[in-house]
């Protein structure tokens, strides 16, 4: 089984989503005690078709063995290092507020590889508490320190959307490169960092589409 390492660019999102489904289904095929799986044993568990599995797999390299299938540890590993999740990733939450607080309950996070290893508050009662849940609290005013001394790649905002460009500018700075940005706010990073925004409201006006026009 070969794995190619690509560029990220060349590959649609569409395409990445998926492959996040497609390991989450085979968590599902392995703790049933399956070892092999063919497309459309894939494709019937995630809801998909056995010809747009092949063709997510083959921006990556030769998946499977050809007459047999794919092995699922095999292949669950080829996924994570297609996605980057073969490895820990420290992040750094911005905004203790409610949204930052249930961020903090998901203990999937931790179980996809991504550690949240510290917090960044402006409330100076929120950072009198020094840490929540184990992950120390700090002041924004450390970040420059913090984030480096860490080794921080990701920065998630989860402030208000007035203070969200600021906050991006403040982990910028100091070194972040990827950015997930829970607020409204349109903002805009310079080359070489990256940019992901979670809007619900959009996701639930494009629900509301479908629904009405169904």
């Amino acid at each position: 089984m070969a794995f190619k390492k690509v560029s990220r660019i060349k590959i649609p999102e569409a395409t990445i989503r998926r492959l996040s489904l497609y390991d989450r289904c085979l968590d599902d095929v392995r703790k049933a005690g399956k070892k092999i799986v063919s497309s459309s044993d894939i494709a019937r568990k995630c809801g998909t078709n056995p010809a747009q599995i092949r063709k997510d797999f083959a921006y990556f390299g030769e998946f499977g063995v050809r007459g047999v299938g794919y092995y699922v540890e095999n292949l669950q590993e080829d996924i994570k290092k297609a996605l980057g999740i073969d490895r820990s990733w420290n992040c750094a939450l911005v905004g203790a507020g409610n949204l930052g607080f249930a961020l903090l309950g998901t203990d999937s996070l931790a179980e996809r590889g991504f550690r949240i290893s510290a917090i960044f508050e402006q409330d100076p009662i929120l950072v009198e508490m020094g840490s929540f849940r184990d992950i120390p609290l700090f002041s924004m005013d450390q970040m420059q320190r913090i984030v480096p001394e860490m080794g921080i790649r990701i920065g998630i905002i989860a402030v208000s959307p007035e203070n969200a460009l600021k906050v991006s500018h403040q982990l910028i700075d100091a070194g972040v490169k990827g950015i997930l940005n829970f607020t409204p706010a349109t903002l805009k990073v310079p080359l070489g960092t990256i940019l992901k925004n979670v809007d619900f409201a959009i996701d639930l006006e494009g629900l509301a589409f479908q629904l009405a026009n169904a």
